[in-house]
């Protein structure tokens, strides 16, 4: 079986690239740390400005802890020809009301499953990139991509 050829790039349609992939990809790998254990697992995020992701969570999910001792995190994306886009970075709760407002009403299945946006359990994670890389399948080789 021959190597695929990787397509070759301009650098500057990079960040274009890897901005489509984040949007089209609905369901990101989040890595955080448990101790000295890594955890991934599917994330859905609520909202998604730029390389800015927004994912809810429950104050009884093990991620809660998790997150409270060590905010790194990594989001991969994936896309269906396997090339990724991976957003290294920290989280924050959000506090701000406006910004909650928006979000719950943006995604009515939080209005389905929580029933107010007062719920004590709902946390929304701000995650802050520090670092976006692409990397096309087969290419094995990552680019950074301009935050």
């Amino acid at each position: 079986m021959a190597k695929p050829t990787p397509r070759k790039f301009n650098p500057e349609e990079i960040p274009d690239i890897a901005r489509n992939i984040v949007q089209k990809v609905k369901f990101p790998m989040l890595a955080t740390i448990d101790g000295s254990t890594p955890r991934v697992r599917p994330v859905s995020p609520l909202l998604t400005n730029g390389f800015e992701v927004y994912i809810g969570n429950l104050k009884f999910y093990h991620k809660t802890i998790e997150l409270a001792q060590n905010n790194c995190i990594e989001l991969c994306y994936l896309d269906p020809d396997h090339n990724q886009v991976r957003i290294t970075g920290t989280t924050e709760i959000v506090k701000d009301q406006q910004l909650l407002q928006e979000i719950w009403d943006k995604n009515p299945l939080l209005k389905h499953y929580l029933g107010s946006i007062e719920n004590p359990d709902l946390i929304i994670y701000h995650c802050i990139p520090s670092q976006v890389r692409f990397m096309q399948e087969w290419a094995l080789e990552y680019f950074e991509v301009p935050l």
